[in-house]
C-alpha cells in the first residue's frame, strides 16, 4: 500500500511539471509567479571604542617631582619610575589582552578603535651630567600591548590586524632605588624606562569592510612639562582609515584626547574637527575624549570638562549611544589604577564615545549596542584584574539611506 501511494504522489508530480513546462512553451506570463525581489538591506558597520589602559597611571612621577629641582627632583621621579614598575608587573597586560581578546570575539565588531596602545622598553641608566638623560632611546622591549593583543585575539579565534598605528607619545625616566651620589646609599635595580604610547584602528580578519587608506597624525597642542631639569611632552593623536561597508564609503577615526586639562582637550577636538573630522561623507569617530557631558565643572585650565564633548556636538556629530540607551546604561570610567576593584562601582561616568554624522548631516542608526567589560564576570578570576580601567564601547551602526 506505501509503495502504491508512493507511486501515486510521483506520477502526480510528474504531470504537474510536464504541465507547467508545457504551458511555460506556450507563452504563459511567468512574472505573475516569480516572487517580488526582496529589498536591499541597510548597509551596516559594527564599531567599537577600547581604551585598553596602559598599566600605570604615568603622571606619578610628576606629582613626585613637584616643587623639587636639582638632585632631589631627580630621585623623586626615579624612585617613583622604580614603583611604578611594581605597579605595571601587577597589571599585568597579558592577563587583561585575553580577557579585551574574550570581549572582541563575543561582539566581533568589525573595526575597533584602541587608545593607549603601549610600548614599554628598557634601557641602561642615564645619569647627569649626560646629554642623553630623558631621551628616549631604550630599546629592549619588555612589553608590546599590540602585539600581545593581536596573538590573544588569534588564540581566541578570532583573529583582527593593525591597519592604522599613530605614535604619540615617547617618554623615558630613570628608574632606580638609592642614590647615585652618595656612596653610603648605592642604587640598586638602575634602568631606563621608556614607554610608547600609540592609537590603532583593528580590522577583524573576517570583516567584509574593505580598507582603502590610512592614516593619523598628532595634535599641535600637548601637555608640556619639566620633569626634573627634562623637557617632557605628552603628545595626543589620531589615527584614520578611508572603508568601505555594503557599498558605502566612510572615514573611520579613532582618538585619545587630553586627560589632564580641559583646556587642552577642548583645544585638540577643535583640531579634530578641523582636521580628518572635517571631510565629506559619511564619518564615525571614536575614542577616549575625556569630556563627560554631564560634568560641567570647571578645572585649573579654565575650561568646563564638558567642552570637548560639547564642541563634537556642535560640529554636528551624534553621540550614538544615547540613540541606543540612556546615559546612565553607559558609563565607561574608570577604576582604580591597580585594576583590581572588588566592585563595578568604579564606572560612574562616560568618556569613552562613538560619535557619527552622514555625508548630509544625519545620525546613524543604531541597530545593536553594549557596553563591555563592566561586569564582574569580565573580570580575571585568578587576578580578579579586569580587561581595563576603562570599559569599551560597541555599536552596530546602520548607514542613513540618503545623503
Amino acid at each position: 500500500m506505501k509503495r502504491l501511494t508512493a507511486l501515486t504522489v510521483a506520477a502526480a508530480l510528474t504531470l504537474s511539471f510536464t504541465a507547467i513546462t508545457a504551458a511555460g512553451a506556450e507563452g504563459t506570463d511567468r512574472s505573475s509567479t516569480t516572487a517580488a525581489p526582496r529589498p536591499a538591506r541597510p548597509a551596516s558597520v559594527e564599531v567599537m571604542t577600547r581604551n585598553i589602559y596602559l598599566g600605570v597611571d604615568v603622571t606619578r612621577p610628576l606629582e613626585a617631582a613637584a616643587g623639587l629641582t636639582g638632585l632631589a627632583a631627580l630621585l623623586a621621579v626615579a624612585h617613583e619610575a622604580h614603583a611604578m614598575e611594581e605597579t605595571l608587573d601587577q597589571t599585568h597586560f597579558k592577563v587583561r589582552a585575553k580577557l579585551l581578546a574574550r570581549e572582541l570575539a563575543r561582539e566581533k565588531p568589525d573595526l575597533v578603535g584602541l587608545q593607549e596602545v603601549a610600548k614599554w622598553r628598557s634601557g641602561p641608566v642615564e645619569l647627569p651630567p649626560s646629554e642623553n638623560v630623558g631621551v628616549p632611546n631604550a630599546t629592549h622591549v619588555d612589553a608590546d600591548y599590540l602585539k600581545i593583543l593581536l596573538r590573544a585575539l588569534r588564540q581566541a579565534g578570532t583573529p583582527y590586524r593593525a591597519v592604522a598605528v599613530q605614535k604619540e607619545s615617547d617618554v623615558e625616566v630613570p628608574s632606580f632605588l638609592g642614590n647615585p651620589f652618595d656612596m653610603a646609599d648605592p642604587i640598586t635595580d638602575a634602568e631606563d624606562i621608556r614607554v610608547t604610547i600609540s592609537d590603532v584602528v583593528l580590522k577583524r580578519a573576517g570583516s567584509d569592510v574593505q580598507i582603502l587608506r590610512s592614516g593619523g597624525g598628532q595634535y599641535e597642542n600637548k601637555l608640556s612639562l619639566d620633569l626634573a631639569g627634562v623637557p617632557l611632552s605628552f603628545v595626543r593623536g589620531f589615527a584614520w582609515v578611508k572603508a568601505k561597508a555594503d557599498g558605502k564609503r566612510f572615514r573611520f577615526i579613532t582618538t585619545h584626547l587630553e586627560a589632564f586639562g580641559s583646556a587642552l582637550a577642548l583645544a585638540q577636538a577643535q583640531e579634530l574637527l578641523a582636521g580628518p573630522a572635517a571631510r565629506r561623507g559619511h564619518t564615525i569617530m571614536v575614542g577616549d575624549f575625556n569630556s563627560d557631558p554631564l560634568n560641567g565643572s570647571v578645572d585649573s585650565s579654565g575650561a568646563p570638562h564638558w567642552a570637548a564633548y560639547r564642541a563634537v556636538r556642535a560640529a554636528g556629530f551624534f553621540d550614538e549611544w544615547l540613540k541606543w540607551a540612556p546615559a546612565e546604561e553607559g558609563w565607561t570610567s574608570g577604576l582604580s589604577e591597580t585594576v583590581d576593584d572588588d566592585t563595578a562601582a568604579g564606572f560612574d561616568h562616560r568618556i569613552d564615545f562613538v560619535f557619527a554624522r552622514s555625508g548630509a548631516g544625519k545620525a546613524f542608526k543604531v541597530q545593536s549596542g553594549d557596553v563591555t567589560g563592566d561586569r564582574l564576570r569580565d573580570r580575571d578570576p585568578a587576578t580578579g584584574l579586569w580587561p581595563s580601567d576603562h570599559a569599551g564601547v560597541v555599536l552596530k551602526l546602520k548607514f542613513p539611506r540618503a545623503g
